[in-house]
């Protein structure tokens, strides 16, 4: 995976979430507050939602510490938060799986002991997740992660019409399909549209890269918009926009606990998996108490709070937390697919078709950049 480059975009403007789709703007900068007595404080920057009360409450009561978290709105402003930052200045980073080897190889992760935390209770296939390891060293943690494919309108596109990608050139839909405004996770998905499930979606050839820009630019008359975080939620709720590929559950979960006919399906040609690990951040001054967090976070418990996160709900990665998810949450544990008997989202694994998202191999993410704008644009 490339480690530098030009800047990616991320999932934009993250909306606090009230009362489900009662959306507040939460901008990038800013570090929540909390009135609270505590001995200690802990920094962390993060997606929105990984520092709210749902989430660490019961570990800032048990540690008797408070965490402050500062938000970031993509992996770009990620990395460039932490460059501009003295080493120390933050004791946890979230980071999406892209750029989880970017951050250790610019020396802006603490090592970790594989020994500290419960990778024994993790399913097999994600021990060794890409990006957590370098030369057998540990320097990120992954803790949830989750599908992306086509999500739709129920009340107008069907399940099997939904298990192709085909169904965004479909006439039903035209003008009424949209993007989520990121080249990574559209293009992915339409690579996989376009056969180029081996070696990976975004290990292409030249060839198959100009068949990919072909592509997608024969779609471009089929397309309502290009939206960010709040956009993608209010046109998929109001039903001006019927389908969309590159987004997942992350998204129509939220629209779910309203009420909204939507879904997510990972098509036959596959789908892409977003993937969120923890990292302790170089120079901290707090390395037991980030350690601790991570333990607690990846505990059943930890794990239960993160897959219900109110901020946007996601799959996570061990045994311990699909039992106890199971046990308390049993309806929102066969809603995303964690059961424990008969088929379940692991099996996608099994079933080639899950694709991890990770920056272009052969192309520059510049190139990926441009095109999506020159798409957006035609």
């Amino acid at each position: 995976m490339n480690t530098s480059g030009p800047r990616a975009p991320g999932r934009r403007k993250f909306l606090k979430t009230s009362c489900g789709l009662s959306l507040a703007l939460a901008a990038p900068m800013i570090i929540t507050s909390r009135k609270a007595l505590a001995a200690e404080q802990l920094t962390m920057l993060a997606w929105y939602g990984h520092g709210e009360p749902d989430i660490v409450a019961d570990f800032e009561a048990a540690h008797n510490v408070k965490i402050t978290a500062k938000y970031y709105t993509g992996g770009d402003n990620m990395m460039a938060l932490v460059a501009q930052s003295p080493p120390g200045t933050y004791d946890l980073i979230l980071s999406d799986a892209e750029y989880t080897t970017a951050l250790q190889r610019a020396g802006y992760v603490e090592q970790m002991d594989p020994k500290d935390y419960p990778l024994d209770d993790y399913f097999p296939e994600y021990q060794h997740f890409p990006g957590n390891w370098d030369n057998g060293k540990l320097f990120s943690l992954i803790i949830r992660f989750g599908y992306l494919g086509v999500s739709y309108n129920t009340q107008v596109v069907s399940k099997s019409e939904a298990r192709s990608y085909n169904i965004l050139w479909s006439k039903k839909v035209k003008g009424r399909v949209a993007h989520f405004d990121w080249a990574l996770p559209n293009l992915g998905c339409l690579s996989l549209k376009n056969g180029n499930a081996s070696p990976g979606p975004y290990e292409l050839t030249n060839e198959q890269w100009r068949k990919l820009k072909q592509t997608t630019m024969s779609l471009r008359s089929q397309v309502r918009g290009f939206y960010d975080y709040g956009g993608t939620l209010s046109s998929l709720k109001n039903g001006d926009v019927v389908v969309m590929a590159g987004i997942g559950d992350w998204i129509t979960g939220l629209l779910q606990r309203d009420g909204a006919p939507v879904n997510t399906v990972v098509p036959d040609e596959g789908g892409i998996q977003w993937s969120e690990s923890y990292c302790i951040g170089k120079g901290t001054k707090k390395y037991e108490l980030a350690k601790s967090f991570i333990q607690y976070i990846t505990s059943p418990e930890g794990q239960v709070k993160s897959a219900m996160m109110k901020a946007y709900p996601a799959m996570i990665p061990t045994r311990g937390g699909w039992k106890l998810l199971n046990e308390k949450f049993p309806a929102e544990a066969k809603r995303q697919g964690m059961v424990l008997t008969g088929h379940n989202v692991r099996d996608l694994y099994k079933e080639g078709l899950i694709h991890f998202r990770k920056w272009p191999v052969n192309q520059s993410l510049e190139q990926w950049n441009d095109f999506w704008t020159e798409y957006k644009n035609a």
